[in-house]
C-alpha cells in the first residue's frame, strides 16, 4: 500500500497541526523504514496536484496504521493479554 501511495503522488507529513494531521504523522511513522528512506529521496509531495495523489495519501496513511495495530495486536499476544 505505501508503495502505490508513493506512486499515485500521495503526500508524506513532517509535522501536525491538529488532530487529524497528528494522526496522519502516526499513520506515517508507522511506515518506519520506508518512510525514512522516502523522506530522504525527497519523494511524497508536499502539495497534492493530482486526482489521484488524495487516494495515495490515503493509501500511505492506511499502510503505516496498519502496521501499527498490527504491532499492538503482537505485543498483546506476547503478554498474554489476548489468546
Amino acid at each position: 500500500m505505501f508503495v502505490l501511495g508513493i506512486a499515485m503522488q500521495g503526500k508524506l507529513y513532517a509535522n501536525a497541526h491538529g488532530i487529524l494531521d497528528l494522526l496522519r504523522l502516526v499513520g506515517d511513522l508507522g511506515n518506519g523504514l520506508l518512510y525514512v528512506v522516502s523522506r530522504a529521496l525527497g519523494l511524497g509531495a508536499d502539495q497534492v496536484q493530482v486526482t489521484t495523489a488524495d487516494y495515495g495519501t490515503r493509501f500511505i496513511v492506511v499502510a503505516g496504521l496498519l502496521n501499527v495495530i498490527a504491532a499492538v495486536d503482537a505485543h498483546n499476544l506476547r503478554t498474554g493479554r489476548k489468546h
